[in-house]
Order: C-alpha cells, then sequence, then structure tokens
C-alpha cells in the first residue's frame, strides 16, 4: 500500500467520524449523512482496491482510473454547488419573507417607549 493510500484512508475515515458525530448532534438531516457516509466510504473503498479505478475507467470509456475519478468528481462537485446554490436562493426567500413580515407587524404596533 502507497502513502497517498494510507494518508487517503485516514482522511476519510476522520472525515466519516465528523459525518457520524455531526448526525448523532443533530447538525445534518438523515439524508444529507446517508450521502456523506456513502461519499467517504467509496473514497476508502476505492483507496483500498485502486484496480477498480481501471474498472470504473472501463465502464465510462475513458483511458485511465485517475480520469474516470476526475469526471466524476467534477461532476459530483457540480451538483453540490447547485445545492448550495438552491439552498441560499430558499433561505433569502425566507429572510425577505421574515423582513417584510416584520415591517409590516411594527407598523402597527405602537413602538414602546423604555
Amino acid at each position: 500500500m502507497e502513502l497517498i493510500q494510507i494518508v487517503g484512508i485516514l482522511f476519510a475515515l476522520f472525515a466519516l467520524s465528523r459525518v457520524i458525530l455531526q448526525l448523532k448532534r443533530r447538525n445534518i438531516n438523515i439524508n444529507e449523512g446517508l450521502f456523506w457516509i456513502f461519499v467517504w466510504s467509496f473514497v476508502i473503498i476505492l483507496l483500498i482496491y485502486p484496480e477498480f479505478f481501471k474498472y470504473i475507467a472501463d465502464i465510462l470509456g475513458v483511458g485511465r482510473g485517475v480520469d474516470a475519478i476526475i469526471y466524476i468528481s467534477i461532476v459530483v462537485l457540480f451538483y453540490l454547488i447547485y445545492r448550495i446554490y438552491a439552498k441560499i436562493d430558499q433561505l433569502e426567500r425566507q429572510i425577505t419573507y421574515l423582513v417584510r413580515e416584520i415591517a409590516i407587524r411594527d407598523r402597527y404596533e405602537p413602538k414602546r417607549r423604555d
């Protein structure tokens, strides 16, 4: 086993432990937790069995296993960026709604002087 594999496995195990800790603390929901558990488990499997890279490359029709992983990583990153964008857009809408509601409420309620 190469040094890069050992370092990668240790990092993936650390990341996996963080995901499990976040799930226990209920900082992330179960769907997000399962997604990240799958991702980090897949990374560990790929690091333990690097010949699987070549199998994935053959299925995707690319020359090298590393190329296949890079292509898959780019697609996953674009998906995650989209999810972040959608979440930010949803939060902006909620903030706008709350600000409007507070402004309307404060308009009709007399201001208190303390």
